[in-house]
This record gives structure tokens, C-alpha cells and sequence, in this order.
């Protein structure tokens, strides 16, 4: 059977989104990206990013980015008449999303327990910094927080420099992501029992279960890894190299592309040195190897170190800018990003999720919603009965 190539795998699908920064507005974006109705619920001030920079002609770019495709209405939850409005749009949803701090939900009268005892089949999805349960549980959490409790902060960074910070907000992504997941797992599970249910998701479970080189190196070796700067803790030669103009990255995982390594760079024999003969043994005399590899590279430009290597099968790269990565066009032909048409600012370009599914066009969204731009159709809407 041909899939209908004129929609989007998740269109009819209503999300209720009372998520704002960015860990709930990720996961929310990409089901907007899929087709999914996602209603945004702010406070008449606005989710937080609608005020984060960078900015152009007022609109802040980053909202742009994490918000497209969305529907937003502005309600004080504070106000029985509004959180009454809210209840009927949750009656009508197959997902709800929350990232307050626990129990915040429950205070304004809209937990999972009373919103599914009126639809059964609601998924409601919350996601905080540490959880529903445990000792931080009201611990309030952003990015960096998570960051430096996960570990990953402790493992980034150069062996004699102090511990650093991811240079993107990779716990909140991480958060998203693995909402994302839950919530269409659970809504899964719905589809063969008629029964939603409550999905927590933590930032630092996500980003702590996002390190699998390190878990296993803590829990199965009961090691304590430390910062090996651009250099792979495990595997040598895996990591960046200087040549002329700049550094290469490369990895060599196995024995055999090793020889291949060795030979691609004029020594074919130092696969045989004792110190190398084993992927272990390379990592523990990096700095000899580095050595080596370097009075290679030095005299080549980055473009003939990763053209030579690349020739000969063995993976490298140059390191570029986000710029350059954004521009490329492999990210174009991937379609990575997708233009939209915003009122203010005319045509942007909006990230869009990255996975494909045949036959679905990766095009069709919209851009982010001006505060309480959708009041009297979703009002509207409720007033004549609509559940879809």
C-alpha cells in the first residue's frame, strides 16, 4: 500500500503544551513538525524564550526556533475561568505536556489524575529537572545544573583544565528527546489498550542515560573517568590532530584500519610497534602516537589530511564552524531546515527534526505563534463542541 505522500505521520494528533524554555518546547516542536496539533499554553506574559536574544525586530530568534508550527493561547492559570477553558481542551487531546516543578500541576487543579478521570486516553507527559520522585525532586534545574550533576560536565575539558560546559544545551535536548520518545511510546501503548498514562521524564536521568561510554566504564569497570580533552578516552587514534592550517579529526576503531592508518601515512611498520599492536595499548601511548600522527600532519593542510585519509577509507573530517555546518549541502539535501513565512519578519528559517519518513513531506509547518494569537479559534472552537 502506498503511503499518502500529502500528509504528515502525525496529523490529527492534539498536543496541549503548557511547556516553556526549551526541554518541553523541543519535544513539543517536533511533534508539530510531524502534523500534530500543538496548542501552546502561556501565561499573558509569554514563556520565558519569547524574552531570550537573540533578537530581530522584537521576535526572539530563539523562540522562532523551538516554537514553530504551534497555536498559542494566553491564559492565567490562577483564574478558575481559565483553567476551566484549559480542562475542556484537555478533554480533547491525545497528549498533554508539563515541565513545572512537581506537584505545581496538581496545585492549579490540572494533574494527570484529573485530567485523565475525564479522558481516559490522554497521555500527560511531565517533564522536570530531576523527576516526580527522589531527593531533588523540588530542586529547580536548567541546563548547567544538569550539566555539572550528570558527570559530563567532569569529563569535558582538557586533562589539566578545569571541567567544562557542552557548548549547546545538551541536557535539555536530552530531556526533550527522550519526552519525545516516552510520550509516543505511551501513546502506543494506547492505541492497544485504550488507555492513556502518566510518562516522567527527568533531565538528569536523560542526560546520565545519554553517556554510555561512561556508564559502562563506571558501572560494569568501576573506573571514575577523567577529562581526556579531544582525545576518545578508550580508542586511539579517535580525536583531533593538528595539520597546517588548522586540526583534523579521525577515527580508528579496529586493528585492520589501523594498518590502513599507518600506511596512508608513510609508516607502514608502526602497526607492528609493541606499544600499538592493540587498540588499548594505542590509547594508553596516545601521547606517542600523537606525536607521530603530528610530524605527518603538520606539513598538510587540513584539506590533504582529510582527503588522503578519506581516500583510503578511513573516517576523518575537518572541524567546522555551525555556520558551515548549517550551509552545507548535505544538511540541505537533508532538509534540516524549512522556510516559513512569519508576519513580522517575512520569510525565516526554522530547524525542523531530523528524521525521515518515507513518503511524508518534510515541509508544510508554520512559524511560531505571536502571544495569544489563536485565542477566539481555539475558544471558538470549544464553544461548538469541536474534539478535533
Amino acid at each position: 500500500m502506498d503511503t499518502d505522500k500529502t500528509t504528515r505521520p502525525l496529523e490529527g494528533l492534539r498536543v496541549i503544551d503548557f511547556s516553556r524554555v526549551l526541554a518541553g518546547p523541543y519535544c513539543t516542536a517536533m511533534f508539530a513538525d510531524l502534523g500534530a496539533d500543538v496548542i501552546k499554553i502561556e501565561s499573558p506574559k509569554g514563556d520565558d524564550y519569547r524574552h531570550v536574544g537573540p533578537f530581530r525586530d522584537g521576535e526572539s530568534l530563539l523562540f522562532q526556533a523551538v516554537n514553530r508550527g504551534k497555536r498559542s493561547i494566553a491564559l492565567d492559570l490562577k483564574d478558575p475561568e481559565a483553567v476551566k477553558a484549559v480542562r475542556a481542551l484537555c478533554r480533547t487531546a491525545d497528549l498533554v505536556v508539563e515541565n513545572f516543578r512537581p506537584g505545581v500541576m496538581e496545585r492549579l487543579g490540572l494533574g494527570p489524575e484529573t485530567l485523565r478521570a475525564a479522558n481516559p486516553r490522554l497521555v500527560y507527559l511531565s517533564v522536570s529537572g530531576f523527576g516526580q520522585s527522589g531527593p531533588n525532586v523540588a530542586r529547580p534545574a536548567y541546563d548547567i545544573i544538569v550539566q555539572a550533576m550528570s558527570g559530563l560536565m567532569h569529563v569535558t575539558g582538557e586533562p589539566d583544565g578545569p571541567p567544562t560546559m557542552i557548548g549547546e544545551a545538551l541536557g535539555d535536548v536530552a530531556g526533550g528527546l527522550f519526552a519525545a520518545w516516552g510520550a509516543m511510546v505511551a501513546l502506543f501503548e494506547r492505541e492497544r489498550t485504550g488507555h492513556g498514562r502518566h510518562v516522567d521524564v527527568a533531565l538528569f536521568d536523560s542526560l546520565v542515560s545519554m553517556m554510555p561510554v561512561t556508564s559502562a566504564r563506571v558501572l560494569l569497570a568501576g573506573e571514575e573517568p577523567q577529562r581526556t580533552g579531544n582525545r576518545h578516552a578508550l580508542s586511539a587514534p579517535f580525536g583531533t590532530y593538528r595539520a597546517a592550517d588548522g586540526h583534523f579529526a579521525v577515527a580508528v576503531l579496529n586493528d585492520r584500519l589501523f594498518q590502513t592508518f599507518c600506511n596512508t601515512i608513510g609508516a607502514p611498520s608502526l602497526a607492528e610497534n609493541p606499544h600499538f599492536a592493540t587498540d588499548t595499548l594505542r590509547r594508553e601511548n596516545e601521547p606517542m602516537l600523537a606525536a607521530i600522527i603530528e610530524a605527518w600532519s603538520e606539513s598538510r593542510t587540513t584539506q590533504q589530511v582529510v582527503e588522503a585519509l578519506g581516500d583510503a577509507g578511513i573516517p576523518a573530517a575537518p572541524i567546522e564552524t555551525a555556520g558551515q555546518a548549517w550551509r552545507s549541502a548535505q544538511a540541505g539535501s537533508r532538509n534540516l531546515s524549512v522556510e516559513v513565512e512569519h508576519p513580522g519578519l517575512g520569510p525565516v528559517r526554522v530547524p525542523q527534526q531530523p528524521v525521515h519518513f518515507g513518503g511524508a513531506p518534510r515541509t508544510g509547518g508554520c512559524a511560531a505563534p505571536a502571544l495569544d494569537q489563536h485565542r477566539e479559534e481555539i475558544l471558538a472552537a470549544l464553544c461548538e463542541g469541536e474534539t478535533r
